[in-house]
């Protein structure tokens, strides 16, 4: 779903409306005769004394009483399953429509911006769909039927509480401008509070350990001092407008009951007015009270208007960006075998070239190199816009790369930080595109294979670790819970030598880790991440720095196990030349360019960047 398309939704739910509406309107209508009633018992029983029919008006206004809780009941039940499935369904669109868009997207909006789209404002938006919709439609129709009643009592009184209705609804046009100005700040301000308060408590162990805690709560009361500034800002709109309706449906009793008083005593001062009975004017006195409701209800409404209609306009933000990675495969240049739906992952060899490939930010784009694993090159914008943000000009990441790493091969990139190592694993899965030149899989153009089948074919260990909060095993499994068995996942753990602080707890596999892993050290976390690549077995696997937490010993085990692994083409990251030198082919970058190719003794030879690096780690003077 590419837009937010509120009327659709009605529309899906009009049954729930329309008898919603025709309840609403049915429980109106016995308002308004329970003051005709009312006149009746005055008229007819107090003042005439006949009392046979008092017992008929007053089941009557019992009747009224019972008709009007049955149809207001059913009102509200179905205004709130309407509201209530028509929020679900826009949470999981708006949910999906997100997880549609492309890696560019999420490098310049923050989490926090992102969780008020989908908790809050669609919140807003589930108000008007429940009740406040319905209250607008009862407004409307509550004040058109009372000015009716009202003018079949006595025309000329009734036209003070038509002035006063006019005078109202002016006051809260000019109240809703200035409230929708006030609630896209407010709605702003209040997710970057929220996103200040789940950053700081993602890394609340790093807060504490730099002893940061005073620093946090300033720059959190910052947020929450101008939210606060913002909600009181709103607050004086209402002070300003609300009392001038407060002010107004009071006078209206008075001025009404004061009029009417004289034109029952004395007659109506107007040549041809109408008269008025005790009895009439005890109900147009009902019927005024019947207007103050609408009146009141004018500012609130007002108010979750102005809310609602900001939300959406923030919403309709999301639903304008469009991914800028799509799914080439349908209709492309793969034959019908190749394109077919049984194509997966499992029909690739793992035959990786890179064919003079180039990749550059400039825009829209932010970071490319690390955007999962920690920031080699760009730092991720979190502006107060919420909007992707532009770099000062188009900057080159990746240029004229070109390499080739055949099915069961081993190939080790090297680099110093910034030089561009990430962006090729990312370029691989197709996070972001190459902007110039090709990358091919088993020979195939990857922008022609279909997403999940090219992703899938790709198991990754990234440097930045993100581990869900699930089982164990539902972490290795994930992804891939309905083919990856038990046996499997207990293999994974094993050759990741994860199993060894696993059995030791007393779930073993089904024990509960926290958020993103909180509670195991940096080493346990890789290795449960290495367990995860190794279980799905695809063509492909990537480590990106990924042993560099673990001890040599464990690291020079796992690395055994990689290298046992047949048929399975790896692509090692590293700085350590113990993780990439028995690699079939290493490539060391440079500024984004490939500087020298070759194994690692041919490398040493060359005496360049790789020797360099050895030197230095080896202390080779």
């Amino acid at each position: 779903m590419n837009k937010l398309n509120l009327t659709g939704y009605v529309k899906k739910y009009a049954l729930f409306y329309l008898i919603a509406v025709v309840c609403m309107a049915a429980g109106t209508m016995l308002d308004q005769v329970a003051p005709i009633i009312v006149q009746h018992i005055v008229d007819d029983v107090l003042i005439a004394r006949n009392m046979d029919a008092l017992t008929f008006l007053l089941l009557g206004l019992l009747g009224i009483g019972v008709g009007r809780c049955i149809f207001q009941y059913a009102k509200e039940f179905l205004c709130d399953v309407a509201g209530s499935r028509i929020a679900s369904e826009i949470r999981i669109n708006l949910f999906g429509k997100i997880q549609s868009l492309s890696a560019n997207f999420f490098d310049g909006i923050n989490s926090g911006e992102l969780m008020s789209r989908v908790k809050d404002d669609v919140d807003r938006i589930w108000d008007i769909a429940a009740f406040m919709g319905i209250l607008m439609a009862e407004v409307v129709l509550r004040t058109v039927s009372t000015l009716y009643f009202m003018l079949r009592i006595n025309w000329q009184l009734a036209l003070i509480p038509a002035v006063g209705m006019v005078c109202a609804g002016f006051i809260a046009i000019l109240m809703e401008k200035q409230l929708d100005e006030l609630y896209g700040a407010v709605a702003q301000e209040g997710s970057e509070m929220n996103n200040t308060a789940a950053e700081n408590l993602a890394g609340v162990r790093t807060v504490k350990a730099f002893a940061r805690e005073g620093f946090e709560i300033a720059k959190f009361h910052k947020h929450n001092q101008k939210f606060y500034e913002l909600n009181i800002d709103l607050s004086r709109v209402f002070v300003k407008y609300n009392p001038i309706i407060q002010l107004i449906t009071r006078f209206l009793a008075v001025i009404s009951l004061l009029l009417g008083g004289i034109i029952v005593m004395k007659g109506t001062p107007f040549q041809g007015g109408q008269k008025m009975t005790v009895g009439e004017l005890m109900a147009f006195i009902a019927y005024v009270g019947g207007m103050i409701w609408p009146m009141e209800m004018l500012g609130w409404l007002t108010n979750g208007f102005s809310s609602a209609k900001a939300s959406v306009k923030r919403l309709r933000k999301i639903y304008a960006e469009m991914p800028d990675i799509t799914d080439n495969s349908e209709g492309g240049t793969l034959d019908e075998e190749l394109s077919g739906a049984l194509f997966s992952q499992h029909d690739l060899n793992g035959d990786i070239s890179f064919e003079h490939v180039s990749y550059e930010v400039c825009g829209k784009a932010a970071r490319a190199d690390d955007a999962e694993g920690g920031g080699d090159d760009e730092t991720r914008d979190t502006s107060k816009t919420g909007e992707p943000y532009a770099s000062a000009g188009p900057r080159k990441i990746l240029d004229d790369v070109s390499f080739s790493v055949k099915a069961g091969q081993t190939l080790g990139i090297m680099g110093a930080t910034g030089s561009g190592k990430t962006t090729i694993i990312n370029l691989l899965k197709r996070m972001y595109d190459v902007t110039g030149g090709c990358i091919k899989l088993d020979g195939i153009d990857i922008r022609e294979l279909p997403l999940p089948t090219l992703r899938r074919a790709v198991s990754c260990v990234m440097q930045d670790i993100f581990l869900f909060s699930d089982t164990i095993e539902g972490n290795v499994r994930l992804g891939e819970r309905e083919t990856i068995t038990v046996p499997e996942v207990r293999s994974a753990l094993k050759q990741s030598h994860a199993a060894e602080f696993v059995d030791k707890m007393e779930e073993r596999e089904q024990t509960v880790i926290g958020e993103r892993g909180v509670g195991l050290s940096g080493g346990q976390k890789q290795r449960i991440t290495i367990a995860r690549a190794l279980a799905r077995k695809t063509p492909v696997l990537v480590l990106d720095d990924s042993t560099s937490a673990l001890d040599t010993e464990t690291e020079q085990e796992i690395q055994q196990v990689l290298a046992g692994l047949s048929g399975m083409t790896k692509i090692i990251i590293a700085h350590r030349i113990s993780a990439v030198r028995k690699a079939d082919k290493i490539i060391v970058l440079d500024k984004g360019r490939i500087a020298e190719e070759g194994t690692h003794e041919e490398l040493l030879a060359r005496d360049g960047l790789y020797r360099e690096t050895y030197d230095s780690q080896y202390g080779v003077k």
